[in-house]
């Protein structure tokens, strides 16, 4: 049998699954779109691996494995869905949950009081054993076996059948955890757990709790719909005519993949699956065309994600969180707003407009989609003002614009406005809403927003550009081929990761090398073990090291990078050093040289990386002028009716130009081109938008 060789990546959203397949030996890209299916996500991705195969004329014996990113985690948490949980806990912690922490979080204006939310478990549902270590790991008193074994039988006789456990400083020996979880399967043998020492080894008792609890409550939901989707695999591809395991990996939060089988049992990991394959696809496609700093803004049927991207590299925290929960794992930096292409627009009681978070999804979906939709969204107000096509993924979805008209009409009537001012204020608190989120990764951050290029994609992502550079004064904004594709191309783009993380708290000026060369190893093998289980050889592997540094007496740490080799002083010195810069970076000032301010280590991190081949971007052919691709014109809205001509990007090529008004249609995705506004489309076809003149900021 020939080698397999066909790549696929798919991408499943609220309104559509994404899927781009590479053939590794041609290098051929193709891309399509379906609609998801929500009570049944398998079957969107199925019929999406159809599709694809179809256009590259192949069946599913060629199919050398499949990257998914999905949004089973992170709709379970956003929903607030997180129910039959239980909570167990060292005796005298039981209200850990409750004290948390003081931090309100922001909210892009999307409530003018912050309450604090519900508990992940109630009270009523936690329970304490006996049993203590130290900071240190070393036993204070022993496990209370009997203690344990009564928390079982309480929460199997109640039927709770989903438990996190952590108990205090298990960080540092995970003895006493590992024996809580072998006496829960004894006496519950059909209860899933989740134990801190495996989720996350590193201090600070709220976050090690909550995202352990995280981690418990999504792992029945990802377990049951990987080894569903694993399952159906199955159907495309034989043997010697008999059904094979075709090779599955699903993304993480911290940029890399991992084989469905392992993934299962690290359901946290996925809790930004798609928003960060999205962002590493952006920035390969922004670092071929030469652009270094990046914001990218993945807008969808929901909502749009948006992160920042230097030199290549997304940024990272450990500081993230899905909707009400902290989730303290290595993630993409990534800040999602409720301004997808479904938002819903609404009136509130103070007649005001709003705009999201509620979503009409992809069933019904927008009014113009005349599925039964009652509230009018962003695409309505879009295709209404003539921004977009009467009609989706080249004609396979039309839409009513009058159904479009009536609902923007009677909300305009609430708010006492014509249905146009109506229609461009949902799309300006829109953009607003986006703007914000940006702000919020760079401005926050010490960033000069004023710096970056903007990369926009997913369906809806590009139909705010113009507005964005507006509002933030950006220098420009690249909309890639087949932006409505570039999350699963993502998924192609990355390689196999695991992060381990050990918590090793020291004064810089007493840490020995010895102690940390210990350390690093110890993680290396576990990155070593996950990596040969992932079937990559010894001459394959890759690992990174990192740790987590502050100035004695703060609450929070700088990451920085140590350098890989034997440990020595100066290696240790560096990294000290490397902290003193982007302390200053971060935060404007550091204490270098002052020998009353001490250094201290505080986290060691590893990452085992399992590269993959990366596929190769192409350049298009040269232009013959825009006129060329041009389709026609229609009447758009941008302050006033305009013509607006109209624009076939298939049909474009290196070189073209277009002034605006305009709209480009694609496929996948449709991009406005407000009046002052030019676009010019590159080497590698990415359409670059900037400001020819002054745009007045037409809205």
């Amino acid at each position: 049998m020939e080698p397999r060789k066909i790549r696929v990546g798919i991408d499943t959203g609220g309104t559509f699954t994404d899927i781009v397949a590479v053939d590794d030996e041609t290098g051929a890209i193709v891309t399509t779109k379906t609609p998801s299916t929500p009570a049944d996500p398998a079957e969107g991705f199925l019929a999406g691996i159809e599709k694809v195969l179809a256009k590259l004329g192949e069946s599913g014996d060629s199919i050398g494995a499949v990257s998914h990113g999905t949004t089973v985690a992170t709709n379970k948490l956003l929903e607030g869905k997180v129910e039959n949980l239980g909570f167990i806990t060292t005796e005298g912690y039981e209200h850990v949950l409750e004290i948390a922490r003081q931090s309100v979080p922001d909210g892009y204006g999307n409530s003018y009081f912050w309450v604090k939310p519900e508990r992940i478990v109630p009270a009523d549902r936690v329970r304490t054993v006996g049993g203590r270590l130290s900071f240190d790991g070393s036993e204070i008193r022993p496990l209370d076996e009997g203690s344990v074994r009564s928390a079982a039988q309480f929460f199997k006789d109640r039927g709770i059948r989903t438990i996190g456990v952590c108990l205090m400083h298990s960080y540092a020996d995970p003895t006493h955890e590992e024996r809580v979880r072998d006496i829960l399967f004894e006496v519950f043998p059909d209860a899933t757990v989740s134990i801190s020492s495996q989720v996350l080894r590193e201090y600070r008792e709220y976050e090690r709790s909550i995202t352990t609890l995280v981690d418990a409550a999504v792992k029945p939901n990802i377990r049951n719909y990987v080894n569903n989707i694993a399952n159906r695999l199955r159907e495309f591809s034989t043997t010697d005519g008999e059904p094979r395991d075709i090779p599955f990996y699903v993304m993480k939060s911290n940029g890399g993949v991992l084989s469905a089988k392992e993934v299962v049992h690290q359901p946290i990991t996925t809790v930004l699956s798609g928003p960060a394959a999205g962002a590493l696809g952006a920035a390969l496609i922004a670092d071929a065309a030469g652009v270094e700093q990046v914001l990218t803004c993945d807008g969808g049927g929901t909502s749009t994600d948006v992160t920042v991207v230097v030199r290549g590299e997304p940024a990272l925290t450990t500081e993230g969180r899905v909707g009400n929960y902290p989730s303290k794992i290595p993630m993409i930096d990534v800040v999602t707003v409720g301004a997808g292409g479904g938002s819903i627009a609404w009136m509130t009681p103070e007649h005001t407009l709003r705009v999201g978070p509620q979503s009409a999804g992809a069933d019904p979906g927008p009014l113009c989609y005349g599925k039964g939709g009652s509230e009018p969204t962003i695409t309505d107000a879009h295709v209404l003002l003539g921004r977009i096509p009467p009609h989706l993924l080249g004609g396979e979805i039309p839409l009513d614009t009058e159904l479009a008209r009536k609902g923007l009409e009677e909300l305009a009537a609430q708010l006492s406005l014509g249905y146009e001012e109506c229609a461009v204020g949902v799309l300006e608190v829109s953009a607003w809403n986006q703007a914000n989120a940006l702000r919020q990764i760079t401005v926050k951050r010490g960033l000069d927003v004023r710096d970056f290029t903007l990369v926009t994609f997913g369906g809806s992502g590009s139909l705010l550009a113009c507005r964005l550079v507006d509002i933030l004064g950006l220098k420009d904004v690249l909309v890639p081929l087949n932006p409505g594709n570039v999350s699963a191309f993502g998924l192609l783009t990355v390689d196999v990761r695991n992060d381990y993380v050990q918590t090793h708290v020291s004064r810089h000026d007493r840490l020995k090398a010895e102690d940390l060369q210990s350390q690093f190893d110890a993680l290396a093998g576990e990155a070593e073990i996950a990596l040969a289980e992932e079937g990559f050889d010894e001459t394959q592997r890759k690992y990174s090291r990192t740790a987590d540094l502050r100035y004695l007496g703060q609450a929070f740490e700088v990451r920085v990078p140590v350098a890989e080799g034997a440990v020595t002083a100066q290696i240790m010195d560096d990294a000290a050093e490397a902290f003193h810069q982007a302390h200053r970076e971060l935060y404007g000032y550091d204490f270098r040289g002052d020998p009353s301010q001490h250094v201290e280590w505080v986290n060691l991190r590893v990452s085992g990386i399992g590269p993959i081949k990366r596929p190769t971007l192409k350049e298009i052919a040269a232009g013959n002028g825009a006129d060329t691709a041009r389709t026609g014109s229609r009447q758009s809205y941008f302050d006033s009716w305009v013509e607006t001509a109209t624009y076939d990007r298939t049909l474009l090529g290196a070189g073209d130009v277009i002034e605006g008004p305009a709209v480009i249609e694609e496929f996948s995705s449709t991009v406005p081109i407000h009046p002052g506004f030019s676009a010019r489309i590159d080497t590698f076809g990415n359409i670059r938008i900037s400001k020819s003149s002054d745009s007045n900021g037409v809205k």
